[in-house]
């Protein structure tokens, strides 16, 4: 008799990572779906539909189901969680998994009952949730079973998750939407209004990816970036400077640095002097931005710290957590 596994999902606005008890992260995918507009029929999921973003037929659609963090799309999200888990061979006959699905903090009951339908609608025996930030921080080592604070700053790709944690509970967070995808959008509307030169999202995130720099940009460093020009309609390709894209990017930054003040002035003084000494640990694809952390440090006056794997943390927090049910239990 084979017995299912218990499954990890980051399920995330960019990214789903999939864990697997005994196994470790068994699949990261973007979260795309393609579909046949008229059939509804989908085409493909994950990586190959990601690849279709802006280069689709009429007939065809790559739709990102997650928003925000949160389902936009119900059925194409069960649909690509179903192919996902297919794809880890993570379901098996005779017993159903476990599955624990982690979320921003401050999301609705509504939003959660869904993601919990939806993970319950691929075949689980039995839906855990948790806070996004609360499983980044453990998944990035942080032991925050102690009565000291740990804050955890999570860069996603929907929402920017802030927490203070202490004695394996969350004392104080805030959850933005303003994250990987609003940075994206900030240098295409940069672009547009500065050169009258539509760019696409795959464009804008190679920018912010591999030249980008928010703390002391380059003068001399340039890029070319092509796309089409909004006054002739016709193809074309310009140069920009890395100080453009600090430039770009500095109201995104700006919210996110307001919100983090907003937590610590939430947070007890006892466990303000903590994160005094400790500082505050980046975790998420969004915190790999260059010169963030210079940036942070400059505007919180305490130590920022990246993750050793910022961009996996919450897969292998949950990895952490299934092998602790009984935290889990607790905390439902």
């Amino acid at each position: 008799m084979v017995l299912a596994k218990d499954i990890g999902i980051d399920l995330g606005t960019a990214n789903v990572l999939i864990y697997l008890k005994g196994k470790g992260i068994v699949l990261n995918e973007p979260s795309v779906v393609a579909v046949e507009t008229e059939t509804k029929k989908v085409i493909a999921v994950g990586k190959e539909a990601s690849e279709m973003l802006g280069r689709t037929p009429e007939k065809v659609k790559a739709i990102k189901p997650m928003k925000d963090g949160v389902i936009a799309d119900f059925e194409l999200t069960e649909i690509m969680l179903n192919e996902f888990i297919k794809k880890a061979k993570a379901r098996r006959v005779i017993t159903r998994p476990r599955i624990l699905i982690c979320c921003p903090t401050n999301i609705t009951q509504v939003e959660k009952n869904a993601i919990i339908e939806a993970a319950e609608q691929t075949g689980a025996r039995k839906v855990y949730i948790e806070e996004e930030p609360k499983v980044a921080a453990i998944g990035a080592g942080m032991d925050i079973s102690k009565p000291t604070a740990n804050m955890v700053l999570d860069i996603g790709g929907g929402t920017t998750d802030i927490a203070v944690l202490s004695l394996n509970g969350i004392v104080s967070s805030l959850s933005v939407k303003v994250a990987g995808n609003a940075m994206d959008q900030d240098i295409i509307k940069y672009i547009r209004e500065k050169y009258k030169l539509l760019i696409g999202e795959t464009t804008a995130e190679d920018i912010k990816i591999n030249f980008a720099n928010v703390y002391k940009p380059k003068k001399k460093e340039i890029k070319e970036i092509k796309g089409r020009d909004l006054l002739t309609g016709l193809p074309k390709a310009i140069e920009i400077t890395q100080e453009e894209t600090k430039e770009a990017l500095a109201d995104c930054l700006e919210k996110i640095i307001k919100s983090c003040k907003t937590v610590l002035e939430q947070t007890p003084p006892e466990l303000s002097a903590d994160i005094v000494e400790k500082g505050v640990i980046l975790t998420g694809g969004g915190s790999l931005l260059t010169g963030l952390v210079e940036r942070m440090e400059e505007a919180l006056t305490i130590p920022v710290l990246m993750a050793e794997t910022p961009l996996t943390c919450v897969a292998e927090g949950c990895g952490i957590l299934l092998n602790n049910v009984k935290l889990l239990e607790k905390d439902q």
